[in-house]
């Protein structure tokens, strides 16, 4: 914000205005950020509470806007996976929620994020799960969880187990889905993730 203080002090002062246009992308991309961040939170009260929150699909539609307009390619990835969530996690819509989820994809491909990458694998791993997709589905949470151990995203691994685990159980693979099960509760226990564990308990009682 620094940046956007210095650019209206010299407009007000020295009327030089010419800086306005980049006072605009600045602050572009901070509500870009915050809308973002308003969004994630209004998702927790869902998986909470089970009921839609009104403008959470409104601030991530309003944040690729603006990540798009200031050219931030990876902040766009990363509303377009939020978008995509929503229509697959709240409102139970993989037809709409694959196309933002791909997208989402190969933008952070383009740019390098491995961590949007990896929840935008996930999530089209459990689009093509309930496709009963299941080898298409094992790729795309095998690719996930590689990149999530290579950022050490430790309870992200664990999550991506659970939907391995009931893959194996569906392939009939049952000495890998054992294999699965005692690895992610390490990783879960290790790293506190309570839900996480409740999840694996839950997959484990269907082996």
């Amino acid at each position: 914000m620094r940046q956007v203080d210095e650019l209206y002090e010299r407009a007000i002062f020295n009327g030089e205005y010419d800086g306005l246009p980049d006072a605009d992308r600045a602050l572009d991309a901070v509500e870009a950020r915050l809308l973002l961040q308003r969004g994630r939170i209004l998702h927790c009260r869902f998986l909470e509470t089970r009921a839609e929150p009104a403008d959470e699909l409104a601030y991530f539609e309003r944040a690729a806007e603006l990540f798009r307009g200031t050219g931030d390619e990876r902040g766009e990835a990363e509303a377009l996976f939020w978008i995509g969530c929503f229509h697959q996690v709240v409102r139970d819509d993989n037809p709409t929620a694959v196309p933002f989820l791909t997208k989402a994809a190969d933008l952070s491909r383009k740019t390098g994020d491995q961590l949007t990458l990896s929840y935008a694998l996930r999530h089209l791993g459990i689009a093509a799960h309930m496709a009963n997709e299941y080898d298409e589905a094992r790729a795309l949470l095998e690719e996930s969880t590689a990149l999530r151990r290579s950022v050490n995203f430790t309870p992200g691994v664990a999550a991506n187990l659970v939907g391995l685990i009931y893959l194996a159980i569906a392939q009939n693979r049952t000495a890998d889905a054992q294999a699965l099960a005692t690895e992610a509760t390490t990783l879960a226990t290790a790293s506190g993730a309570l839900k996480i564990t409740e999840q694996i308990e839950a997959a484990r009682s269907r082996i």
